[in-house]
């Protein structure tokens, strides 16, 4: 009988060895680079929630801030200005809209909470108005930042509305590392505007805020915002106490944690 041609015969055991020891090579290869290429996206993901999450609460606040509006109300027959701040809480009056209640003018508090290993930012506000700043049933009345405790007693469960709106409690940041205020302005008694750690009692606002924010993993410059009807344009050479200017910048990525 005629012998088979050697092309048409199948592949030897060795052959079929090194093809599978091949094949099984490849796949682990992909799979690899598959789980390597899932790792980083993941790690840009909870990067970009960092980021977002800081730019969020900064631009939050400085928005607030840039709307600030020189407010008083009467408390035990004294009328008080509501705008006072410390180093880690700030009061103030601004607008919001129906989106986060009753549209109008709202007492907000900035203020930090112990919320677990770090503390978070929380935000604080009132209807400005008599019965709703006097309390409820079911939520704390408003006291001067200078009587207040560092925490409401009785402030209920965070990120709710109560009292149709007129009353809430929101986490802005919910793992802060470092918060903190200072006021520029003409304290009572003074002539020249100053850096002041506490900004309380005062007949008037100040001209503008120092903002101090970053989380454990995330940093941000320092800015400065000019308060509505601030004038600092009148005072040369302003400087923010920390050789910058207004608004911040960029997060520094050299703080940024690496994921993996």
């Amino acid at each position: 009988m005629p012998r088979p041609d050697a092309r048409q015969r199948g592949f030897t055991l060795v052959e079929l060895l090194i093809a599978l020891t091949l094949i099984a090579m490849i796949t682990v290869l992909m799979f690899s680079g598959l789980r390597l290429g899932t790792r980083a996206w993941e790690g840009v993901e909870t990067v970009s929630e960092r980021v977002a999450d800081i730019r969020v609460a900064r631009n939050f606040v400085e928005g607030i801030l840039r709307q600030a509006r020189p407010a008083s109300v009467f408390l035990d027959g004294l009328e008080l200005q509501v705008f006072a701040g410390d180093a880690e809480r700030i009061d103030l009056v601004a607008p919001l809209t129906e989106n986060v209640g009753i549209p109008g003018l709202y007492l907000l508090r900035f203020q930090l909470e112990q919320g677990g290993e770090h503390p978070r930012l929380v935000l604080v506000r009132w209807l400005l108005h008599p019965e709703v700043l006097a309390g409820g049933d079911d939520y704390p009345a408003w006291e001067p930042l200078a009587e207040a405790g560092m925490e409401l007693e009785d402030a209920g469960p965070l990120d709710r509305d109560v009292a149709s709106g007129a009353y809430g409690r929101t986490v802005l940041l919910p793992e802060v590392g470092e918060f903190g205020l200072a006021y520029f302005g003409i304290s009572e008694g003074q002539q020249d505007p100053e850096w002041l750690d506490e900004w309380l009692e005062e007949r008037r606002m100040p001209l503008a805020v120092r903002l101090t924010m970053t989380t454990p993993s995330q940093t941000w410059p320092t800015g400065v915002v000019a308060l509505t009807g601030g004038d600092l344009g009148a005072f040369g050479g302003f400087d923010d106490g920390h050789g910058g200017g207004f608004d911040g910048g960029e997060p520094d990525p050299e703080r940024d944690d690496d994921p993996n």
